[in-house]
């Protein structure tokens, strides 16, 4: 993309309530609530990769001891979670770090307009929250077999470990490399549709983001830290 044109994936967008029962601003107002009442130190925001992960035990576990928030809306592209950040679920909080995971629903986008949406919106978080850690997830590879949107994602991911360092206080994590097998395979155990992560994928995919999550905490008091190893 050159300079001067507009990035689709990074021009913020409510969710067009098709169905008429209006559960997507609902819960965007359920989360600018949130906001008045928490004081998290971790904020996770995206779409269903983060929304169902509260679901799993490993939220239990790992992160809800972090004081962290779960801002995951199932469909989101990065146009919708730039909307929901600049349209309150940013205000009255100040959390340490924000992990971010979107793009595997920009479907109407190129990688490299994904990856400048993903840049956008942490751009959006470095700004809104200058003291806060930005943690950007990497788009992880889907469906059975090796197919187009897995060469997309992995190109969204590329973009991203090239572009991110412009940023202080982002950080690029990619465990995608734990869910192919040998032959390209993904497992049914790893990703229950072939998208969506079970309880073992999480497991996988926690595991990391926690140990780094941890490290970022490191003003975290010693007692508390020491009953989340």
């Amino acid at each position: 993309m050159s300079g001067d044109e507009v990035n689709p994936a990074a021009v913020a967008q409510p969710v067009e309530d098709v169905h008429g029962d209006g559960r997507w601003l609902s819960q965007h107002t359920r989360f600018v609530q949130e906001c008045k009442d928490a004081e998290p130190d971790v904020l996770f925001v995206g779409d269903s990769m983060i929304q169902l992960m509260q679901q799993y035990e490993v939220w239990r576990d790992l992160f809800s001891p972090l004081h962290a928030l779960n801002f995951g809306i199932g469909g989101d592209t990065t146009c919708n979670v730039l909307w929901r950040l600049q349209n309150g679920e940013l205000d009255n909080i100040r959390p340490k770090v924000v992990v971010l995971w979107v793009g595997t629903n920009n479907h109407e986008h190129s990688a490299e307009q994904v990856a400048g949406g993903i840049l956008t919106i942490a751009e959006l978080l470095t700004s809104r929250l200058p003291k806060a850690k930005v943690v950007v997830l990497g788009l992880l590879p889907r469906g059975e077999r090796p197919n187009p949107l897995r060469e997309k994602n992995a190109a969204v991911n590329s973009f991203l470990r090239s572009w991110l360092p412009r940023l202080n206080h982002a950080q690029f994590l990619d465990v995608s490399g734990e869910f192919v097998h040998s032959d390209g395979t993904i497992s049914p155990q790893d990703m229950f549709d072939y998208l969506h992560l079970t309880q073992t994928g999480y497991r996988n995919l926690s595991k990391p983001l926690s140990d780094l999550l941890l490290q970022i905490l490191e003003d975290t008091p010693e007692e508390r830290r020491a009953s989340l190893i």
